[in-house]
């Protein structure tokens, strides 16, 4: 008998792409999809313990002028809940216990301000890397190609090549303590997606295909058991072959990857387990 999958969509303080990830989650093949907000944690209407799929979607989380999700990491670094415990403590069981999270866009900066990414040697909760105003110091509001990274661990991108998604973004650009750190996440192969030049496929440092400037054109990364995952392109708003910009020319065309394949695949290895 196959494991159930239980996701926790959690929102509040701004987040607005709750819907959507909750749409792709269910379309993923989660066998139960909930919505909170943060204050349900807090209150003890709702325990991690009880999931195993954890989603930190995008949006204007707490306006985006508070420094990348720094205010919402210091949120779930001193919150506690109904017995007066750290929600951190239900977060380190969740993760104990195999756990997987995905963090899109404003729930990649929590990850990373959270010390969730990249956890070298297991140093999870300490902060190794951060995100920051984007290269252009503009907004980023287009679509881009993504390569995927064969090597890296990631459980959400197994069997997976490229990737066309969409990005919108004011602080995108991924930044690590230092070169030493950025040696060993290329290293390791904890970096999972890269912006790609849609003329040949290949990773790419040129604006506007890699719409923010992080170094080796990192889009997103995951910890080092691969069930930790974070990036900046929105997969949950492609959750549908209409909602692709050349939509009315793709007769014809390559078959179109959806982004809930992502979520598909997080399902895939929670059931497989």
């Amino acid at each position: 008998m196959s494991r159930q999958v239980s996701a926790l969509i959690i929102t509040g303080y701004g987040t607005n792409c709750e819907v959507e990830c909750e749409y792709a989650a269910r379309v993923g093949g989660a066998d139960k999809t909930r919505i909170i907000h943060f204050s349900e944690l807090q209150s003890g209407e709702v325990r991690l313990a009880d999931y195993n799929f954890l989603i930190f979607p995008g949006g204007f989380l707490d306006g985006d002028d508070l420094g990348a999700a720094q205010a919402a990491a210091q949120r779930w670094q001193y919150a506690k809940d109904d017995k007066n415990q750290p929600l951190l403590d239900q977060l380190r069981a969740f993760l104990d216990q195999g756990g997987i999270a995905i963090g899109i866009c404003n729930g990649f900066q929590l990850m990373v301000k959270l010390g969730l990414l990249p956890a070298l040697d297991g140093g999870y909760f300490q902060r190794q890397s951060s995100l920051t105003h984007n290269a252009s110091a503009r907004y980023e509001d287009r679509w881009c190609w993504l390569k995927v990274n064969a090597d890296s661990p990631c459980v959400f991108t197994r069997g997976l090549d490229y990737l066309y998604l969409p990005v919108r973004h004011g602080e995108g650009r991924f930044v690590p303590q230092d070169d030493a750190t950025l040696e060993r996440i290329t290293k390791e192969n904890l970096i999972s997606l890269q912006y790609a030049h849609p003329d040949n496929r290949e990773v790419t440092m040129e604006y506007p295909y890699n719409p923010n400037g992080s170094p080796l054109g990192i889009a997103g990364i995951c910890d080092p058991s691969g069930r930790i995952f974070g990036l900046m392109p929105h997969p949950e708003a492609f959750n549908h072959k209409t909602n692709h910009p050349e939509r009315p020319d793709l007769a014809g065309k390559e078959a179109i990857t959806l982004g809930t394949v992502l979520f598909e695949n997080g399902v895939k290895y929670l059931k497989s387990r």
